[in-house]
């Protein structure tokens, strides 16, 4: 079965806005890799992103695992939140599909919390907690 995480966002976000902060965590992933002279990008993030279209209009981006054996697949689109409450609030959903693996779900988990920071938001893991980076009263 397969598992949702959200994160809640305070702000409009875009789907190619998500991509690109994937962009930089690859890019900075890689710099690392070259001060260290090893290939940490790959380590780091282990897919290639590609973005499809389903039939229904929405997009979404799909993180085909480069090592079939560690890492399958995830799928990252945007939620825009139910129309008809009031209060609605965008947010990013990160999918694990069936048949993924261990490793899918702890790259899934790391990769939700890097833009839940990076967008200062709320994050509903997959497990039911919630943890926050957006800025709250005291």
């Amino acid at each position: 079965m397969s598992k949702s995480a959200y994160i809640k966002l305070t702000q409009t976000v875009s789907l190619d806005e998500v991509k690109e902060k994937l962009d930089h965590l690859i890019d900075h992933t890689s710099r690392t890799g070259e001060q260290l002279d090893w290939d940490y990008a790959s380590a780091a993030f282990p897919y290639s992103v590609k973005e499809k279209k389903t039939s229904d209009g929405n997009h979404w981006l799909l993180l085909k695992g480069k090592e079939s054996r560690l890492y399958k697949y995830l799928l990252i689109g945007m939620d825009p939140g139910k129309e008809e409450a009031a209060a609605s609030t965008p947010s990013i959903q990160v999918v694990v599909p069936d048949g993924a693996t261990h490793g899918d779900y702890a790259k899934a988990n790391e990769f939700c919390r890097f833009l839940a920071k990076s967008f200062a938001a709320e994050l509903h893991l997959f497990n039911g907690r919630v943890m926050y980076f957006n800025p709250r009263k005291p």
